[in-house]
């Protein structure tokens, strides 16, 4: 199985850099655009894929349902294990908010209800056993999040460097017998025609 990860298009959240989380903030023109731009990557590339997978989020559907249309495969019912680390209280906050309010630790402070990185890593976990069982020589692209997709790339494979993952990056993997292997990480060229 070959599982092609992405980071939804930008929101006008990610602009003012406020955290969404699971609030369901939908994609701007920006956004948009930047799928438009993977989208026809994807199209004009050798390799090929049999469906798209999002999650729930407005966010991710709608990145997920463009490269789908463009390329002409499934657009699968959206993935609730695939959804947004929930950041609690923190949702909705500017980075100079979350360090007046909660400071430098705002991560682990039990007062601003964060979804922890265990948590995330088993929910990752299930998608990767539940989907290559149901779908071990298929080639699937799934839309998610970049709190998520930080967590599920780390089960993944263990050590891969973790830059920032930025909207709409996408990154290339291969499930063999001796785990998952990268093919591609955080690759962003797709979007330079509208940096």
């Amino acid at each position: 199985m070959k599982l092609g990860l992405i980071r939804h298009g930008r929101t006008d959240w990610n602009a003012l850099g406020r955290i969404q989380g699971i609030t369901d903030i939908p994609l701007n023109e920006e956004g948009k655009r930047q799928a438009l731009l993977l989208a026809s990557r994807l199209a004009g590339e050798e390799q090929r894929w049999d469906a798209v997978v999002t999650s729930g989020l407005s966010r991710a559907v709608e990145t997920g349902k463009i490269i789908a249309d463009k390329l002409g495969v499934p657009l699968l019912e959206p993935e609730p294990l695939l959804v947004e680390r929930s950041f609690g209280k923190i949702e909705g906050t500017s980075e100079e908010e979350r360090l007046a309010t909660w400071g430098q630790g705002w991560r682990t402070n039990p007062e601003a209800g964060v979804e922890s990185d265990e948590s995330v890593r088993l929910r990752a976990a299930r998608f990767l056993e539940t989907y290559t069982a149901k779908m071990p020589r298929s080639n699937l692209l799934a839309v998610t999040h970049g709190s998520f997709l930080a967590q599920m790339l780390g089960v993944m494979v263990e050590g891969l460097d973790q830059p920032y993952l930025h909207n709409m990056c996408y990154s290339v993997l291969e499930h063999g017998p001796g785990g998952w292997q990268s093919l591609l990480h955080n690759c962003t060229l797709h979007l330079q025609e509208i940096s």
